[in-house]
């Protein structure tokens, strides 16, 4: 009897592991990818006046590359804190549609598995955990999603970390040219959308004008100007696609 029980134990134990090897082995992409831009963020960071501490610990608890550029940009522009806040809540809303998302394809999992694993996602994590959807109906599935989502945020944690420790250690010419990085990424993220729907180029563009437009016409801080264009293209948006749905 106790070689019967020390068998299932074995096979659970065996299960489990195997279902944290698998999420590791799909999120370790997202390692690859994270790793570089995690580092330009740290030293974009230090750059913008950021202890190493202050650095990493908004990776530990934002975990939102873009937003974490664009904050790091603002910081070195002086933003206020207000102003910080209200761009990186619109720049990240589209978290609470994937969230919705990703909570559907999980229904099977516990409650609180659900609410642990949504504070981990990103366009990344989110991409990659939907392709892989049937895990969670599988026995020990929150561990593939675990083990995914925590391989791409120790990634972007550590390299986080190892961009403000190089940072300091980078000549300031090279350093200051890191600050490329921060539009690189935007035009990563964009023309791969544009590719698909030459309306979003026109929304990014739109979003350009009137930023310019409220800073160097109205006068308005850097930071508001943000918020403003990126909210009414946002609206803009919402008119564009509509049409061609319709």
């Amino acid at each position: 009897m106790g070689n019967i029980e020390t068998a299932v134990n074995y096979s659970e134990e065996q299960t489990r592991y195997t279902a944290i090897k698998n999420g590791a082995v799909a999120g370790f992409p997202i390692f690859l990818g994270y790793l570089p831009i995690a580092i330009a963020y740290g030293v974009l960071a230090k750059q913008s006046g950021l202890t190493t501490f202050e650095t990493t610990m908004m990776s530990v608890l934002v975990f939102a590359g873009a937003a974490q550029f664009m904050a790091a940009n603002m910081i070195a522009q002086g933003a206020l804190f207000l102003q910080i806040v209200v761009a990186t809540f619109v720049l990240n809303f589209r978290h609470f549609v994937m969230s919705m998302s990703f909570m559907n394809k999980i229904r099977t999992l516990p409650l609180r598995s659900k609410f642990g694993l949504s504070l981990g996602l990103t366009d990344e994590t989110f991409a990659v955990s939907s392709l892989n959807g049937e895990e969670s109906k599988k026995q020990h599935g929150m561990y593939f999603f675990a083990s995914l989502i925590l391989v791409a945020y120790f990634s972007w944690v550590f390299g986080s970390f190892l961009g403000a420790i190089i940072g300091d250690a980078l000549p300031t010419t090279l350093s200051d040219s890191m600050g490329i990085a921060l539009y690189a990424m935007f035009i990563g993220l964009l023309v791969p959308s544009v590719k698909k729907e030459w309306r979003v180029g026109i929304i990014a563009i739109s979003a350009m004008l009137i930023n310019y437009i409220l800073m160097e016409q109205v006068g308005l801080e850097v930071g508001w100007a943000i918020v403003v264009s990126t909210i009414l293209a946002s609206f803009l948006g919402i008119v564009l696609l509509k049409e061609e749905e319709a």
